[in-house]
């Protein structure tokens, strides 16, 4: 059986304030845990008005303690932008919290423009040390580090599991390197799936974390109890995407009636190219289509995102989704 697990990105609507965004998440993950799903990640975003994962740590702390099995984690900490020793005591923090519930994704870019890349203190030379800060990284959680003048505390020992996370065949060739679980970014960029899937495959070292290949691909699904409405909720993520390629800082947008009076054509080429893997519409065409690409990767897992304005429809497209039959 396939599993199921969600990208929570935080959205912080038109007209709520952050806390509301933070309390949404937490219902939704409640929800979330009731109907089955495997876990539940957030990303570290910088200087995005419509997300409120930035401190993506402390997010993490606020779903896990108000859920009790579901497991919670980063999809991922963008370790350029910190030191490995820092995210192994954070990590190490949230799993002594949480044990057995606390994941670790990793990933390259910076998740932000270059001007908040030099607020932060890093550059864009800070990505060539990412294969080494892994191993660092996973050095300071390991069992077998204990002679280490420098440990992490809390982390030493807790081997809190990392993933590499990937929108090109690098962090597959890493991930395969490694033995590690890999998540592809197939949501937003679906273009090198297909040659990052066979890398990892075939390149795939096991290692005393992982014996075999094991791959997580985002996507995108809307389900609704008519394609109308569906459509319609989606119009909300496809603002969002023409809001992004304009560099214009907004919340997320409540749905339209005519997104084509909202987006020029060029935008809407680009959109449908982006947000390939996306799922919009009933059950019965939903699941259809998710089956369909399940055939074509062979995905151990999927990790979908769910760009719904209002928290209830949210929570019933995550119910829906659930239900389908998958395998």
């Amino acid at each position: 059986m396939t599993k199921l697990s969600i990208l929570d990105l935080i959205f912080v609507n038109e007209g709520q304030s952050t806390k509301d965004a933070l309390d949404n998440s937490l219902k939704a993950a409640i929800k979330a845990e009731e109907f089955g799903y495997n876990r539940i990640w957030v990303a570290e975003h910088h200087n995005m008005l419509a997300i409120a994962s930035a401190a993506t740590s402390v997010v993490i702390g606020h779903l896990a303690a108000g859920t009790k099995t579901i497991r919670v984690g980063a999809g991922g900490v963008m370790l350029p932008n910190h030191s490995p020793l820092v995210i192994a005591e954070q990590f190490g923090t949230l799993e002594a919290l949480y044990p057995d519930r606390i994941d670790l994704g990793l990933g390259r870019a910076p998740g932000t423009d270059q001007r908040t890349l030099r607020a932060l203190r890093t550059d864009v030379t800070s990505s060539n040390r990412f294969p080494d800060d892994v191993k660092e990284l996973q050095d300071y959680l390991s069992k077998d580090y204990k002679d280490s003048p420098i440990q992490a505390h809390p982390g030493a020992g807790l081997e809190v599991p990392l993933w590499i996370l990937g929108s090109s065949t690098f962090g597959a060739q890493l991930a395969a390197h490694y033995g590690l679980p890999y998540s592809f970014a197939s949501h937003f960029a679906p273009d090198s799936l297909f040659d990052a899937l066979m890398h990892y495959r075939e390149k795939f070292q096991a290692s005393s974390k992982l014996k075999a290949p094991y791959v997580m691909l985002g996507i995108n699904v809307i389900i609704a109890d008519t394609q109308e409405e569906a459509e319609y909720l989606a119009t909300s993520q496809k603002q969002s995407f023409a809001n992004l390629r304009r560099g214009v800082k907004k919340k997320f947008q409540a749905p339209i009636d005519d997104i084509d009076s909202y987006w020029e054509p060029r935008e809407k080429l680009m959109a449908q190219h982006t947000l390939k893997y996306s799922f919009v519409g009933t059950k019965e065409k939903v699941q259809k289509e998710i089956k369909e690409f399940l055939a074509q990767t062979q995905a151990d897992e999927l990790m979908v995102v769910t760009s719904i304005f209002d928290i209830e429809k949210r929570i019933h497209s995550l119910k829906l989704l659930s239900e389908l039959e998958l395998n």
